[in-house]
């Protein structure tokens, strides 16, 4: 985990109101490095995301780009997805469905 955002905190802190929403910063080098040096734009994504948010009638969602996406946007190859699949797992165990 490199860090833990808290959008709603932030926004109280200067007056505003909003639901709560976090972002999670996470990865690895291990797994990083190879998408960087096969793909160097994969960068502009890593470390890994995922969004956390409430929804004004109080339901709670998870966000992420998958590694399918990545793989698109970034021309990622395929062989290096494995490297990243963790977000799929820890956005399952996030949403409470793992």
């Amino acid at each position: 985990m490199f860090a833990r955002l808290d959008f709603a905190a932030d926004a109280a802190a200067v007056g505003l109101t909003l639901q709560p929403t976090r972002m999670l910063l996470f990865g690895n080098p291990r797994a990083g490095t190879p998408l960087m040096a096969a793909a160097p734009t994969a960068a502009l994504d890593l470390p890994l995301k995922m969004l956390i948010w409430e929804a004004a009638d109080g339901s709670v969602w998870v966000g992420y780009n998958t590694p399918a996406y990545l793989s698109e946007r970034h021309g990622v190859p395929a062989e290096l997805l494995a490297n990243i699949r963790v977000v799929e797992s820890l956005a399952a165990i996030a949403a409470g469905s793992a």
